[in-house]
């Protein structure tokens, strides 16, 4: 018997009865979209993990080579020649919707589309491997913006995929076992009080049956 108050009618019974069947299903469509969540999520893993290492190897070869520029200029004429960009990006944000999870798309567009706008400087007093630094820069953008879009997704996924598990491990180990105890319970009683009632009414006819019988020997 559930611990909570129940009342034994037959009403409740089949109330208790669609809840029941109404968990059941929600239960099935819940780890339904939980695994189809994994499933996307752990796709979006692999695809964050090759952007990651993508983005790095470009990070870590501009690296190197505004290292190797600024050794070869002067920290002011480096300054100056960076100081005033010339192009401007412009970022975008929409979102689709992935079982319930509105996850972000990330795009840009520059003011400009010469893609020589990358260069805020002269040629004549800067070094090569300064434009080779901020041309691999201008190269690896669009992946770190979709490794920035990736990212947030996971987070995204990861949060719903938690608040699924939940729904499905309350439905699983709370909802559907103490339904099933209150059905068991109100049936239990129902058979019971029929049963009272049967005896009952036995008794009453044996009754009925001894008064005529005495009234026809007194006859």
């Amino acid at each position: 018997m559930p611990g909570q108050q129940i009342i034994p009618t037959r009403m409740e019974l089949s109330r208790l009865k669609k809840k029941l069947a109404t968990a059941m299903k929600g239960h099935k469509l819940l780890k339904d979209k939980r695994d189809e969540l994994m499933r996307e999520f752990l796709d979006l893993v692999r695809v964050n993990m090759e952007l990651r290492k993508t983005v790095e190897a470009g990070i870590r070869s501009a690296n190197t080579n505004f290292v190797i520029a600024k050794a070869g200029m002067s920290e002011e004429t480096l300054r100056t020649a960076l100081m005033a960009p010339k192009q401007e990006v412009y970022l975008q944000q929409e979102a689709k919707n992935v079982m319930s999870v509105n996850i972000p798309v990330l795009d840009f567009k520059t003011r400009t589309a010469d893609e020589n706008d990358i260069y805020s400087y002269g040629f004549a007093f800067t070094s090569a491997d300064l434009d080779g630094a901020v041309k691999s820069l201008s190269d690896i953008f669009p992946q770190m913006l979709k490794l920035a879009e990736c990212e947030k997704s996971c987070q995204l996924m990861a949060a719903e995929i938690e608040k699924t598990r939940r729904r499905v491990n309350a439905l699983e180990h709370v909802i559907i076992p103490e339904t099933q105890s209150a059905i068991k319970y109100i049936s239990m009683k129902l058979d019971e009080n029929e049963r009272s009632t049967q005896i009952r009414l036995m008794k009453v006819k044996d009754m009925v049956l001894e008064d005529a019988h005495k009234y026809s020997e007194k006859a």
